[in-house]
C-alpha cells in the first residue's frame, strides 16, 4: 500500500520495493519504508542512493543497516516486546484487535496486558512512536471526509449503558439520522459509545435493521463477565447486515483497556495515551458534540470541549448539545455552570439543553448548514 504526502512515498512491502527500484528508481530520498525484512535486499540497498530515506522497524542484513545510516538515511529500531505495528499507516479495525476467538489471546488484549506491565525506555519509545503513527493515520483519514465536504459529529456518554436499555436504542437511533447528514465520532467503547457506533454504521438501513440488531445484541447486555461473548455476538451483526463503515469512527485508548472497543466503528484510532486520545477526539469534532448521560468520563470531556469553545473565536465555535434536562441539572448539574461559562463569550448561543433525538437534529443541522453557508447567501 503506498501513501503520498507531501513528497514521501511510503512502501509497506517488499514487492512494491522490487517494483519501484525496477522501474528505475535510483534513490530512496523522500521514501519512508515501514516494518519490511530487507535481510535478502543487500545488493539493491548497496546500488541505490540511500541519503534521506527513512526505515522504520525494518530488519536488515548484518551490517546493511549501518551503511543505511552511513549513507544518511533515518533507521528507527524494531521495538520486538511491543504487541502491536508503532509504525503502521492505517487505523485499526475490528478484525485486527479482535484476531482471536479467545480475547485474551487477541491483539486488543495483548497490548492491554503489555501495558500494565513495568514499562522501560523502549516501551516509552514504542508507545510515543506508535500514538505518532495512529495520529497521522487519523488525519488522513479525517482530512479524507473533509475532502468531501463531511462533517465530523461527536456522540459522548457513558461505558456503563447496557444493551436492551431504551436508553441504549435511542442512542443508536439518534447516531443513525445523524450519520445520514454526518460522519459520527465516539470514544469507540462500549455502552453509549457502541450504541452511536451501531446507528452509525447502519446509516442509511431502514428502521427495521436496526432495530433487529438491536434486539440480537440485547441477548449479550454488557462486556461483563464475558468480553468474548459480547464481541462476537456483535461481530454477528456486523456480518448479517450491510453497514456503511466510512459512517462511524471510534477513538477508545488501552489506558482504559478494561473497556473493550466496540466492533461498529469502521474506523479505530485507538491510542495508549489517554490525554492525546482525549484532545484527538474533541479536536476531529468540527460538526459539535452530542452529550449523551455519562459519569467522569463524560463530564471531562463536556468540561474540555467548553474551554476549546470559551477561547475560541465565532467561526471557531461547535454546537454542544446535552442530551437530557433532568440528568444534567438534576443529577449532575453541569448544565447551570456551563450557562454561567459560556454567558457573553462567543459560545453562548451555540450550548444546547435538550431532551429528545428530533431536539438534538433541530440544534446540529441548522448550525452546520449555517456555518457552512456562502457569505453572500440569503438569510
Amino acid at each position: 500500500m503506498k501513501h503520498h504526502r507531501g513528497r514521501h512515498v511510503d512502501i509497506e512491502s517488499v514487492e512494491e520495493l522490487d517494483g519501484h527500484l525496477a522501474a528505475g528508481a535510483g534513490s530512496l530520498r523522500g521514501w519512508r519504508l515501514r516494518s519490511l525484512d530487507l535481510t535478502s535486499r543487500t545488493a539493491a540497498l548497496r546500488e541505490t542512493e540511500l541519503a534521506g530515506a527513512t526505515f522504520l522497524g525494518c530488519k536488515f542484513a548484518p551490517g546493511d543497516g549501518d551503511y543505511a545510516e552511513d549513507e544518511g538515511a533515518l533507521v528507527m529500531p524494531v521495538i520486538p516486546e511491543a504487541p502491536v505495528d508503532v509504525y503502521r499507516s492505517r487505523l485499526y479495525t475490528a478484525e485486527e484487535l479482535y484476531d482471536d476467538p479467545v480475547y485474551a489471546r487477541s491483539l486488543d488484549a495483548r497490548a492491554y496486558a503489555w501495558l500494565q506491565q513495568p514499562l522501560g525506555a523502549d516501551d516509552e519509545l514504542a508507545i510515543t512512536l506508535h500514538d505518532h503513527a495512529i495520529d497521522a493515520a487519523l488525519e488522513a483519514w479525517v482530512r479524507a471526509r473533509r475532502d468531501e465536504s463531511e462533517r465530523i459529529v461527536g456522540v459522548m456518554g457513558g461505558h456503563a449503558l447496557r444493551r436492551g436499555e431504551e436508553a441504549y436504542a435511542a442512542a443508536a437511533r439518534l447516531s443513525q439520522h445523524l450519520a445520514s447528514h454526518h460522519v459520527v465520532a465516539t470514544g469507540g467503547g462500549p455502552g453509549a459509545m457502541e450504541a452511536a457506533n451501531l446507528g452509525a454504521f447502519l446509516a442509511g438501513a431502514p428502521k427495521t435493521v436496526l432495530e433487529d440488531a438491536l434486539e440480537t445484541l440485547a441477548t449479550v447486555p454488557s462486556f461483563r463477565p464475558s468480553v468474548r461473548e459480547w464481541a462476537q455476538v456483535a461481530l454477528g451483526v456486523r456480518e448479517g447486515f450491510e453497514g456503511r463503515p466510512g459512517r462511524s469512527l471510534g477513538i477508545p485508548t488501552w489506558h482504559y483497556g478494561h473497556e473493550p472497543p466496540n466492533v461498529f466503528a469502521g474506523a479505530i484510532a485507538k491510542y495508549f495515551r489517554n490525554a492525546t486520545r482525549e484532545a484527538v477526539l474533541l479536536e476531529v469534532c468540527d460538526g459539535g458534540i452530542v452529550f449523551l448521560p455519562g459519569a467522569g468520563g463524560t463530564v471531562q470531556e463536556v468540561f474540555q470541549d467548553a474551554c476549546e469553545n470559551y477561547y475560541a473565536d465565532t467561526s471557531a465555535v461547535a454546537p454542544m448539545v446535552l442530551v437530557g434536562r433532568s440528568y444534567w441539572t438534576e443529577q449532575l448539574p453541569v448544565w447551570p455552570l456551563l450557562q454561567a461559562l459560556a454567558r457573553g463569550r462567543a459560545m453562548e448561543g451555540h450550548v444546547h439543553l435538550v431532551d429528545t433525538a428530533e431536539e438534538v437534529l433541530d440544534v446540529i443541522r441548522p448550525e452546520i448548514r449555517a456555518e457552512i453557508r456562502p457569505a453572500s447567501a440569503p438569510g
